[in-house]
């Protein structure tokens, strides 16, 4: 697991600054990610210069996995952050082909496949990974990202200088980089609460979508999409099982994806959050290690949010080494520095225990397992069932829809009662989903927004590519399209940004076995109706997995009422966070900019104080844009933030309960 950076371009563009510098300071700036080992390559060619670098976090192969790693003659390098779980099947048969391998480290497998198979390398490729290979044979560049987006990539091209980066803090090390606004962006994180793939915060800075490749040659760029999840079961070809052959199935998968994932040199752990997905592999670990599992769990001192209970049942039947932390509203200090990690404003307010609950791991164990992806791939949210009830109403002619619910929910005053549920039923199935997910809605965002950024914005609307991706014909079956559209977008854009950003500021390596590629592709096998059913108990969320975890985890777990990563931030809003909120949020600073009105900031802000209005999710949003306006547009960011800051001032997380079989 590591950090990486690099440039192709003009010497020119380096505005005088050597090679060999920048690619330091843009490796330095993101040493949290690789603490161990740095490494770099720099290269000359007609008047231009190629650098890449790493950071090294030291996970397989500790003694001798230094990178940049070239192929026997020296021509091809590679530059990773991931990990390669069928890295040694490869290797075996790339000697086989007559490669000699230097070390025992997965990177050096890439650089040998990418010889046999050009780009095609990634489609062999079992894991999470970003990584970047330089071709001195052609001067081309490939950049690549896992399938689900796991491992992050970004990059820029600015007066012909190309440069990329694991996190884009590196990429602004780079003097062609400027700190300027992408404000379609800032639209759709307000909308969504995260900045969707392609687009960052920052204008002419780009992600690189999950399950895509990118090349650079001679100035110009192309991307292509090797993989996407595929809920085409006709295209599949396969008949369907029965439902014990598919629990049957599903529980072979589930165990492999924990096995691979257990190779590690150093210290291992598991995240435990109580739930089904989490208990779920921590339970598949358990069989599979000859140790107990050493496990992480974070709780609130406000009982409505509190899930330890459910951690500690699975603790206590798993025996592991369980260790907890309490998270109190002193956490929300560590705000500016959570948004420097995210390099963008991130709204998703669960960053704040899973920061901590990194930090807690890290004085056990290098590496983690976590349940991330279950419910993008079971089919878990709770808007599924919501979604599921407001069918219904599809049944009402759409012009009376269209015309008569919208209408009359435009007449009446923001926050008056039926006003939101006339204007969600008023629309189809697919904007009715995507409005689901918002946080500001489009008519909120334009009583926010001042003139002037509406005239910048002119008519940007930022739910209409969701829109568009909740319409492509991938499966006939609703929940499908759902899921779909979720793990294209609020699992690479939200779930996995918080997870990766947050445990990499620790130095932390996360891996999420419900997300192998090999356990979806057969996931997207199973019927939409075996994942959410109807039941004696109800609707049933994750029925199949529920099926085939029974006897693995306590029924206590498989039959708990969905609660989610919940975080008691509207009550925080009302003490000493509020107070720091209202500062920020309405300082002269925040003003003289004059991106919102006033007057609608102001009463988003009373609403909440006074209990009017649960508006925690709009003013946390509010909050980590102005502080990453302040931290990264106002200003250069932080070179860092390691030892500094209000993380150091937080009380030292403690092992507070132990789980064995006699607790």
């Amino acid at each position: 697991m590591c950090g990486i950076a690099g440039t192709i371009g003009p010497r020119a563009s380096l505005a005088g600054m050597e090679a060999r510098e920048l690619i330091k300071r843009m490796c330095d700036v993101i040493e949290h990610r690789g603490p161990d080992d740095w490494g770099f390559r720099v290269e000359s060619f007609d008047g231009s210069q190629s650098a890449i670098g790493m950071r090294r976090l030291s996970i397989i192969d500790v003694a001798s996995g230094h990178q940049p790693i070239s192929n026997e003659d020296g021509a091809v390098w590679i530059v990773f952050n991931g990990e390669i779980y069928n890295y040694r099947e490869l290797r075996e048969n790339l000697i086989a082909r007559g490669h000699r391998f230097k070390t025992g480290a997965d990177t050096e497998t890439i650089v040998h496949l990418y010889e046999e198979e050009g780009e095609r390398c990634v489609e062999r490729l079992r894991g999470m990974f970003g990584f970047a290979i330089w071709d001195s044979r052609d001067k081309s560049l490939l950049l690549a990202r896992d399938r689900v987006g796991k491992k992050p990539m970004h990059y820029a091209l600015s007066n012909g200088a190309f440069v990329f980066g694991s996190e884009i803090k590196s990429l602004l090390r780079h003097p062609a980089i400027k700190r300027e606004i992408n404000f379609e962006a800032i639209s759709d994180f307000l909308t969504f609460g995260y900045v969707p793939d392609p687009q960052t915060a920052f204008k002419g800075v780009y992600k690189l979508p999950p399950g895509h490749t990118l090349s650079f040659k001679d100035g110009h760029i192309r991307t292509r999409r090797y993989w996407d999840f595929n809920y085409d079961r006709d295209e599949q070809g396969d008949a369907p099982l029965t439902e014990r052959e598919y629990v049957g199935r599903l529980r072979q998968l589930l165990s492999e994806s924990v096995r691979v994932r257990l190779e590690s040199e150093v210290p291992l752990g598991a995240f435990l959050s109580g739930g089904i997905d989490s208990s779920t592999v921590v339970a598949l670990m358990a069989r599979q290690m000859n140790q107990p599992v050493k496990t992480f769990s974070i709780g609130f001192s406000e009982t409505d949010f509190d899930e330890l209970k459910y951690a500690r049942v699975a603790a206590r039947l798993l025996e592991t080494d369980h260790h907890e932390f309490v998270v109190t509203p002193d956490v929300c200090r560590l705000a500016e520095e959570i948004v420097w990690h995210h390099d963008e404003p991130f709204a998703d307010v669960s960053s704040l225990p899973t920061y901590v609950v990194s930090k807690m791991a890290r004085e056990h164990v290098t590496v983690v397992l976590s349940g991330d992806g279950g419910d993008e791939v079971f089919g878990g949210y709770q808007r599924y069932l919501i979604e599921r009830g407001r069918e219904k109403f599809e049944l009402i002619p759409s012009f009376i829809r269209h015309q008569i619910f919208l209408r009359l929910s435009r007449a009446l005053p923001r926050g008056a009662y039926g006003k939101r549920f006339l204007s969600v039923n008023s629309r189809d199935a697919g904007p009715r989903y995507v409005d689901s997910l918002s946080y500001f809605d489009e008519e909120t965002k334009r009583s926010l927004f001042s003139e002037a950024l509406l005239a910048e914005l002119n008519g940007h609307a930022s739910t209409k590519t969701f829109e568009e991706i909740f319409e492509e014909p991938v499966s006939r079956a609703r929940l499908d399209r759902q899921m779909y559209l979720d793990s294209k977008t609020y699992l690479p854009g939200d779930i996995l940004v918080k997870v990766d950003r947050m445990s990499m500021a620790h130095s932390i390596e996360t891996r999420a076995p419900l997300l192998d590629h090999r356990l979806i592709e057969f996931a997207q096998t199973i019927p939409a109706s075996l994942k959410l059913r109807l039941t004696s108990r109800g609707w049933e969320t994750k029925y199949i997995l529920k099926r085939a975890v029974e006897g693995l985890i306590p029924d206590e777990i498989i039959h708990r009422p969905k609660q989610g990563f919940d975080v008691p931030i509207k009550h925080w809003l009302k003490g000493e966070l509020g107070a720091m909120c209202h500062d920020l949020l309405t300082s002269s600073g925040a003003r003289q900019q004059g991106y919102f009105n006033v007057k609608t900031v102001a009463g988003l802000l009373q609403e909440h104080r006074l209990g009017v209005r649960d508006n925690a999710r709009h003013l946390w949003a509010l909050l980590t844009f102005e502080l990453w306006r302040r931290s990264f547009i106002d200003r250069e960011p932080a070179e860092s933030f390691a030892g500094a800051g209000s993380a150091a001032n937080l009380n030292r997380p403690e092992a507070i309960a132990k789980a064995s079989s006699g607790s």
